[in-house]
């Protein structure tokens, strides 16, 4: 058996990055590593331990510097990466996050077949998604 332990979200500034997802998303650090010019900084739900977000900035020693160029690039026209999130409380998590000062929301809070979603983007143009999902009758049986 296998589980995700982490994926990664493309940024331009780890710092900047850090400040989203903490101060605005409301994230907690998982690990800040330093080594040489390359830092390890990863983001979680608060309370699950499990899963981390690398925020991945572009550049050495992962890319080389046209590749890195490259990355940049798509990170500035929002194609890179994407991630969803599950919530209980959609539309409350949305007048939070406007009080937060979060501004580049793509839909506000919808009834969807599935539930309740909302979309926004990141300072840098990654695709989030926040899913309430819909409660589902349960058959009983006895």
């Amino acid at each position: 058996m296998i589980k995700l332990n982490v994926t990664s979200v493309m940024v331009l500034d780890q710092d900047e990055a850090l400040d989203f997802y903490v101060n605005k998303l409301g994230l907690e650090v998982g690990k800040d590593i330093k080594q040489g010019p390359f830092r390890w900084l990863t983001v979680r739900v608060p309370g699950d331990p499990d899963i981390e977000i690398f925020l991945e900035e572009p550049g050495p020693p992962l890319h080389d510097e046209a590749t890195a160029a490259q990355l940049r690039e798509l990170i500035t026209k929002g194609a890179m990466s994407s991630i969803v999130f599950q919530t209980d409380d959609v539309r409350g998590l949305y007048d939070t996050l406007q009080a937060r000062g979060v501004t580049d929301f793509t839909q506000e809070p919808t009834d969807n077949f599935y539930g309740i979603d909302m979309g926004l983007r990141d300072p840098f143009g990654n695709a989030i998604r926040i899913l309430q999902p819909a409660k589902v009758a349960r058959k009983v049986t006895a």
